[in-house]
């Protein structure tokens, strides 16, 4: 029962750790680009997006297509970059062991 016990205060300390985890990716803040730098997209370290940034040129433009696409090629390089970051910090949690391929941070 002593190994039981062991067991289940290793339990409670990770998901304690997972929690500090994920208090800490909400106050994390990932920038994505487009169009050489005519929209940003920042979210945080959950994937939440936070703010969103446009060059005022893009309002001028009548190709309204442009400016969406811009947005979402900005939101999927923020995407990419939170994820990674989070990867990051899920291999400190973990001392270095990487989560089996598909399993992710419950966000």
């Amino acid at each position: 029962m002593k190994n039981f016990g062991n067991l289940l205060k290793q339990a409670q300390d990770m998901q304690a750790k997972m929690q500090e985890l994920q208090d800490k990716l909400g106050e994390i803040n990932i920038v994505g680009v487009a169009g050489a730098g005519m929209v940003y997209v920042t979210l945080n370290g959950k994937g939440e997006m936070q703010a969103i940034k446009i060059d005022p040129s893009l309002f001028n433009s009548e190709d309204k297509e442009v400016v969406e696409d811009l947005i979402v090629a900005a939101f999927k390089d923020a995407k990419t970059k939170a994820e990674q970051r989070a990867q990051e910090e899920m291999s400190k949690l973990t001392g270095g062991i990487n989560l089996p391929p598909g399993m992710k941070l419950p966000f």
